[in-house]
C-alpha cells in the first residue's frame, strides 16, 4: 500500500476524540506485524483507546520516532460539501476529516515503514502514534511513561503536525483552567442581600483582561510566533438561573497560552491573588463567597535550541534552511520535557485548512512528505548517531 491507499483507510475510521480508535489502531498493527516490526499496544484503562509504539529495524539501538495522533476533531455544526469521512480527491486536493491535521503524516509514516522493512537499518525508525491530542495530548502521556523505561532512548523525535513540510522548533505551552464562584442566591426584587456569582466572575475576568494587556506590552516577544506573547483567554462561561433570582453559582473556562520564556504557573498564582482579593472584600457579609481555580490539563512548551542536531539533521532531509514555530500545540513539549529527547515538528498540510469544513491536504505535500522520509530511511541505512 501507498501513502494515498493507507490514508484512504485511515480517513474512514471516525476517530474523533469521544469515539474510540481502536479499529484504526487494528489497522496499523496488522500492516506493521505483517512486515514483521516490533510492536507495542498501550491501551487506556478502560481499553476504549490506545497507542501504539513500533520499531523497524534493530532493537537495541537508538533511533529516530515519527510521532502522530489518531483522533481528529469534531465535525458537528459543520457545513461540509464533501463526505467528512471518506476522502475525496478533487483537482489537487484530497478532502476529508484528518487529511491535514494529521493522518496524512501517519500514512506517510506507515508507508515508511513498509519500505524500511525491506532495508537493512542500522538505525531503527520508531513509530508513536497516540491518542486524545486534540483534548490536551491526553493518550500520548502513558507511552511517555513506558518510554521512561524503555532503554536506550530514542535519538530523535519528529512529531508530523501539519507544518507545509518547513521545519519547526517550538510551540507554545497550553493550561486548560475551570473556574467556579461562589455568591448567595436572593431575590432579583432584593438583590442587595444576595450576591451576584456573575459579577464576581466579571470581576475576575476583568482581571484577566488586564493581565493579558500588561504581558502584551511588558513581556518578552518571541517573534517567531504568529502572536508574539502569551495569551490568556476567557473560551466558555455559564451562571444564573432564571431572570428573577440572583444567581449563587457561575463558572467559566479559561486557558494560558505560554511562549516557551513564559511560565505558566506564575501567571495562574497571579491570576488566583486576583481573586482572592475579589473575594475577601465580600467575606465579612457573605462567608459563603469562593472563587476556586483548578487546572484540568497542561502540556509544556517546546523550545529547541537554533544549533539542535535535531534540527541540522531535518534540514539535511527536507532542503530547507530556515526553522520557525508553530502557534498550535503538539506531544512534542512531552518528549522534549519529560524524556530528555530533541524534539521538533515537521509534517505535510497547514493547519490553515484544519478543523474547518472541507478539510483537505494538496497531493504534493504527501508526495513531498514521502520524498523526506525516503531521505531519513538512507540515513537509518548508513548508520546514524551523533
Amino acid at each position: 500500500m501507498d501513502s494515498f491507499q493507507i490514508l484512504e483507510k485511515l480517513i474512514s475510521y471516525k476517530t474523533i476524540s469521544i469515539n474510540s480508535n481502536l479499529e484504526l489502531i487494528s489497522f496499523c498493527q496488522k500492516l506493521l506485524e505483517n512486515i514483521g516490526a516490533k510492536i507495542k499496544i498501550i491501551p487506556n484503562s478502560e481499553n476504549t483507546k490506545s497507542n501504539l509504539f513500533a520499531t523497524i529495524g534493530p532493537e537495541n539501538t537508538s533511533g529516530i520516532v515519527l510521532s502522530g495522533h489518531t483522533d481528529v476533531v469534531p465535525t458537528e455544526g459543520q457545513e461540509w460539501k464533501y463526505p467528512a469521512f471518506k476522502m475525496t480527491k478533487e483537482g489537487n486536493r484530497l478532502y476529508g476529516r484528518g487529511t491535514a491535521d494529521m493522518k496524512s503524516f501517519i500514512s506517510c509514516a506507515l508507508h515508511a515503514a513498509i519500505k524500511a522493512s525491506n532495508m537493512k537499518l542500522k538505525t531503527p525508525l520508531h513509530l508513536a502514534f497516540s491518542y486524545d491530542e486534540e483534548i490536551g495530548c491526553v493518550g500520548v502521556r502513558s507511552m511517555i511513561h513506558m518510554l521512561k523505561n524503555n532503554k536506550p532512548s530514542p535519538l530523535f523525535c519528529i512529531v508530523g503536525e501539519p507544518t507545509s513540510m518547513q521545519i519547526a522548533s517550538g510551540h507554545k505551552g497550553k493550561i486548560n483552567l475551570s473556574v467556579r464562584v461562589k455568591g448567595k442566591e436572593s431575590h432579583s426584587a432584593l438583590a442587595p442581600n444576595g450576591l451576584n456569582a456573575i459579577y464576581l466572575s466579571m470581576k475576575l475576568i476583568n482581571e484577566i483582561q488586564t493581565l493579558q494587556e500588561k504581558i502584551k506590552s511588558e513581556s518578552n516577544a518571541d517573534k517567531e510566533f504568529e502572536v508574539p506573547y502569551t495569551t490568556i483567554e476567557v473560551c466558555k462561561i455559564q451562571g444564573g438561573n432564571a431572570p428573577n433570582i440572583v444567581p449563587n453559582s457561575a463558572s467559566f473556562l479559561f486557558e494560558i497560552r505560554n511562549i516557551p520564556d513564559d511560565d505558566p504557573l506564575q501567571i495562574l498564582s497571579l491570576i488566583k491573588a486576583r481573586g482572592n482579593e475579589i473575594i475577601s472584600s465580600y467575606k465579612k457579609s457573605f462567608p459563603e463567597a469562593e472563587i476556586q481555580i483548578d487546572i484540568i490539563n497542561q502540556y509544556p512548551s517546546l523550545n529547541t535550541p537554533k544549533d539542535s542536531e535535531i534540527l541540522n539533521f531535518l534540514k539535511s532531509i527536507t532542503g530547507n534552511n530556515s526553522t520557525s514555530k508553530v502557534s498550535f500545540g503538539t506531544e512534542g513539549g512531552l518528549f522534549s520535557n519529560e524524556l530528555n529527547i530533541p524534539t521538533a515538528i515537521c509534517g505535510p498540510g497547514s493547519m490553515q485548512q484544519g478543523h474547518k469544513p472541507d478539510e483537505y491536504i494538496e497531493v504534493d505535500q504527501i508526495e513531498k512528505c514521502d520524498l523526506v522520509l525516503n531521505n531519513l530511511l538512507k540515513k537509518l541505512e548508513q548508520g546514524f548517531t551523533y
